[in-house]
């Protein structure tokens, strides 16, 4: 079961870095359509914001629960 549990650990870090890298292109698309006056990347950089966001909420929330999936 350490194993495992550790393995829900690292699973959880690397799906947090996947969602801030998502959330930190998203940040850069948004200021560059401000920079720009582009509504077409402002819109694409708020959403990758959120979904980066979103991915981290459900990495810190969703996976370590699976390390109580088997106990």
């Amino acid at each position: 079961m350490t194993f495992f549990s550790s393995s829900v650990d690292t699973l959880k870090i690397v799906v947090s870095a996947i969602g801030s890298g998502v959330a930190v292109w998203g940040i850069i698309n948004l200021l560059e359509g401000y920079g720009n006056d582009n509504p077409g990347a402002k819109s694409q950089g708020i959403k990758q914001l959120m979904a980066g966001g979103g991915i981290v909420i459900i990495a810190q929330t969703v996976i370590p629960k699976l390390s109580t999936l088997f106990s």
